[in-house]
């Protein structure tokens, strides 16, 4: 039994799926927000009428929700309808959310980035952030969800990412007949990560997840780090066989549910004007190969190891010298965070040595584009003879996904362990250590000298697995894992 399309639904996250802000001519615009989760999520809010809670993340965002009291907007992106509810938060008590909590301090745990020797250093300042940032933004936010569930009877709620890990205690605590739901996009990291908080910040984060009747992550080693972590850390009761725990509050599931890509945008980018005037370009002044990545220039995308490995390539093999050009598209994030400016720095020098010592007067080895252009990506992901993604911990990583679905040259997939998607992907991939340089810069001379036949066993391999799943699938599993929790209820 899955969810009644009629069943009162309400989506929850951090950035929601419309953003408002003022044009150059004062004009008020209306974007979709970044990121795969409003595209992942538009089927769900299409066939269920749902209502999509979210921080105003604008100065034109807080307008809106003013100039409506306080209620739902209904807005139409890309031909799909939205309830929308922005939240408005103290501006201060945001940033400390944000940028002290969610950014670096949780995202850094769940990717290992932390330099321990080094950081983090827990002082005043980050107590003072978790408790009069992030404990106040996931107060305002499950105030709000619960006003807006005052009236409904065992009301869904699907809670998303790292930002609102403490939400699902407090909607619990007001409602305890919601069905809550949380999905974590970004990796679970093993226990020993989480000493670094301080034990009482550390357990509010596992019981406020525990309030959940469901926790999805993308990959089964996920689940079961938090079991894990569950279990050491807060010593509760886990079945690992099951994926379940047993906590003071009651039973919660922990379950995979892989998420796949929108093959219907990329087909639509595919076929647009401007990616095929970009393929022109590209076709014209490509050299013999192309390596290719497609990344925010985020610390966890290892940027920077993949640029030495193709350093030592080019060392390693100057049979390849003006023969080969590696393009990286890289998105500027988070450069309010020092950490971001300091790593985005550091690449553009990288990048500067590389092409010194290797490049010739009409051959520059490395193309770095720091902005973001989906059509752009989607010409090169056709045209690309290697896809190089080597983070060093991704919660699954779509770009994975994408270029194989529409590259026409069989292009060969270099792939990081300890991404999500390859627990999917494994088998046709190019598996590396995200840590071994001189492995990423072998895997290169592999890729770029495999076989026609290998080439192609492997990018049919990898078309046929990403194919068999879309995002619909991902919703509908967890759907029917909600039906299966409402039917274990009405049983009691």
């Amino acid at each position: 039994m899955g969810v009644d399309a009629q069943q009162p639904l309400i989506i929850v996250s951090n950035r929601g799926p419309a953003q408002f802000d003022r044009g150059p001519d004062g004009e008020r615009t209306l974007s979709r927000g970044g990121g795969g989760l409003v595209t992942a999520l538009s089927g769900l809010v299409k066939d269920r009428h749902a209502l999509w809670i979210a921080s105003a993340m604008t100065d034109e965002d807080v307008a809106v929700t003013e100039e409506n009291q306080g209620r739902p907007i209904d807005v139409n992106l890309n031909g799909v309808d939205y309830r929308v509810l922005m939240v408005e938060s103290d501006q201060a008590a945001y940033d400390r959310f944000y940028n002290v909590i969610a950014n670096p301090i949780l995202w850094f745990i769940q990717h290992y980035l932390w330099d321990l020797s080094n950081a983090p250093d827990i002082r005043r300042d980050e107590i003072e952030a978790w408790y009069e940032g992030y404990e106040v933004v996931n107060e305002d936010i499950a105030n709000c969800v619960i006003s807006q569930i005052e009236d409904r009877e065992d009301p869904l709620v699907m809670l998303h990412d790292y930002h609102l890990y403490t939400t699902p205690a407090k909607i619990r605590a007001a409602r305890p007949d919601a069905l809550l739901h949380h999905f974590v996009h970004i990796p679970w990291t093993q226990p020993d990560s989480w000493r670094v908080l301080p034990t009482p910040i550390r357990e509010a984060i596992f019981n406020g997840l525990l309030a959940n009747d469901i926790i999805g992550f993308h990959t089964h080693s996920y689940c079961t780090n938090f079991l894990a972590c569950c279990q050491r850390l807060m010593g509760y009761e886990v079945d690992f066989d099951d994926l379940t725990v047993l906590h003071p509050g009651g039973r919660t599931m922990v379950r995979a549910y892989p998420l796949s890509i929108d093959s219907d945008r990329l087909e639509r980018a595919v076929h647009s004007e401007r990616v095929a005037e970009i393929e022109k370009e590209i076709l014209a002044r490509r050299r013999e190969h192309l390596i290719l990545r497609v990344d925010r220039a985020d610390l966890s995308k290892n940027v920077l190891r993949g640029f030495t490995a193709f350093d030592t390539f080019l060392t390693d093999h100057p049979e390849f010298r003006e023969k080969v050009t590696f393009v990286a598209h890289l998105q500027p994030s988070r450069q309010d965070v020092p950490e971001y400016r300091e790593y985005l720095e550091r690449i553009e020098a990288l990048v500067a040595v590389v092409n010194h010592r290797h490049g010739t007067t009409d051959w520059m080895p490395i193309d770095l584009r720091i902005y973001d252009d989906f059509d752009e990506a989607v010409a090169r992901y056709k045209h690309c003879d290697l896809l190089m993604v080597n983070a060093i911990f991704d919660g699954m990583n779509l770009v994975a996904k994408e270029a194989p679905v529409i590259n026409v040259r069989d292009g060969v997939l270099m792939l990081s362990e300890n991404t999500g998607s390859h627990e999917e992907l494994k088998e046709f991939a190019l598996t590396v250590n995200p840590f071994d340089i001189q492995e990423q810069a072998d895997v290169i001379y592999r890729a770029l000298t495999m076989s026609p036949e290998e080439r192609r066993e492997r990018a049919e391999g990898l078309k046929e697995i990403i194919h068999s799943r879309t995002p619909a699938d991902w919703i509908e599993d967890q759907v029917g894992d909600i039906g299966l929790v409402r039917q274990d209820r009405e049983r009691v």
